[in-house]
């Protein structure tokens, strides 16, 4: 997925995936995946995705700054 945020593109092709983290089983409606991501210029963000009843309806893609995607890994190990 490749979203456009302030001029700055964010594509996961082209990222580095950190980690991802998966709550739920595939095909539950309440689950949803985070997948935190590093660009090669070094900007963090991550990607969402989840079932109809999760946090996340639909693919989304949030920039993040380093100092969460910090505390973001530290909350998800």
């Amino acid at each position: 997925m490749q979203k456009t945020i302030c001029k700055v593109v964010y594509d996961t092709e082209t990222a580095t995936l950190v980690k991802k983290v998966t709550v739920g089983n595939f095909g539950d409606s309440t689950g949803y995946e985070e997948s935190l991501y590093q660009t090669p210029k070094g900007n963090y963000f991550v990607y969402v995705n989840g079932g109809e009843d999760s946090p996340y309806t639909k693919e989304d893609i949030m920039r993040i700054s380093k100092d969460k995607a910090k505390a973001w890994l530290e909350e998800h190990n």
